[in-house]
């Protein structure tokens, strides 16, 4: 369609419900012969859209410049460039997915692409970013078409260096977005830099809470796993918690800021520190069993979840991984 790289088709947005495709041509077509209009209006909830398609980049450019703002039975219409069919609804959602993690503050996007590259067809390839700063998160997704070459990719590039750094990879899980009610508590996003010092460099075990049903080892597994090398998995279904302890602070403090106010199951949940038995501060390969039981006691009594919450413990829902997914909607550009 814009075979010459000039685009051709703008986006018209805010439109009122009573307009058609007729007027817009009529409209748009007084500016420069326009090929066709599609009109978007099966969002029962938003304004209808649409898009025109002139057969020539400066039209459009000129009817860009003309319409935008320009009120249309009343309503100002916003007018955009259209993003090309190919990159704005290339669905990757049946492709395979790499989480790519611990990469160093200065790796790109296009870094990440040409690592992974000589694996196999990639289809989209992203290092997230912090929303407020801009600056790298850490981590990353490469999308592959063909799981054999994710396989391969996940397998060969665990453990390889990066700009300074070995990376991590594996499986990428989607998490489903925070819901709007926990964040609309006005409750303040976790910071990576705070989470890691909360505890001391030798607890790797986080709790995760406020699973009500549905909570499985499989289920946590799945959840924190791109997160960390995963040492051990506690689950207490009836309790609705469970207790997962990576093999580096470093990543359990990743996965308390990420998976922290997302929902599982339907269910949002809450993670923190687990508690530290005195024999991990020792060596902390080894748990002292007779520990969990205290550890049940603890989150499970709600005076004592109470003295968490005084103590910042109450933690804010954050969800890192399911804004980033979301947010930037994976692979849309």
């Amino acid at each position: 369609m814009e075979d010459d790289g000039q685009p051709r088709t703008l986006y018209v947005g805010n439109l009122s419900r009573d307009v058609t495709e007729v007027l817009i041509l009529q409209l748009f077509s007084q500016i420069g012969p326009c090929k066709s209009c599609k009109m978007i209006t099966e969002h029962t909830s938003n304004d209808p859209y649409c898009f025109v398609e002139f057969y020539e980049h400066r039209d459009a450019a000129a009817a860009l410049a003309a319409m935008n703002g320009r009120k249309i039975l009343g309503k100002e219409v916003k007018v955009n460039w259209a993003t090309t069919p190919s990159s704005q609804k290339k669905d990757t959602s049946n492709h395979f997915h790499v989480f790519v993690g611990d990469l160093s503050p200065e790796i790109t996007t296009e870094d990440i692409k040409s690592a992974f590259a000589p694996f196999g067809k990639i289809s989209d390839a992203r290092v997230v970013k912090d929303m407020a700063t801009g600056k790298s998160k850490g981590y990353g997704f490469v999308s592959f078409y063909n799981k054999l070459d994710a396989e391969n990719a996940i397998v060969h590039m665990g453990g390889q260096w990066l700009g300074g750094r070995q990376i991590r990879t594996n499986w990428a899980t989607r998490k489903p977005p925070a819901p709007k009610s926990t964040q609309e508590n006005n409750t303040k996003q976790l910071r990576f830099e705070d989470v890691v010092n909360q505890s001391s460099p030798k607890n790797c075990t986080v709790y995760c809470g406020g699973i009500a049903s549905g909570l499985t080892d499989q289920l946590m597994r799945q959840t924190f796993s791109p997160f960390g090398q995963i040492m051990e998995i506690r689950v207490f279904p009836e309790k609705g918690y469970s207790f997962v302890r990576f093999s580096t602070h470093e990543s359990a403090a990743h996965a308390i800021v990420s998976v922290n106010g997302t929902t599982i199951e339907g269910h949002v949940v809450k993670c923190y520190w687990g508690k530290e038995s005195p024999d991990m501060t020792k060596n902390f390969q080894q748990v002292d069993y007779s520990q969990w039981g205290q550890w049940s006691q603890v989150y499970g009594n709600p005076q004592q979840y109470g003295q968490y919450m005084a103590n910042g413990w109450q933690v804010p829902s954050y969800g890192m991984y399911g804004q980033a997914w979301n947010q930037q909607g994976f692979g849309v550009e």
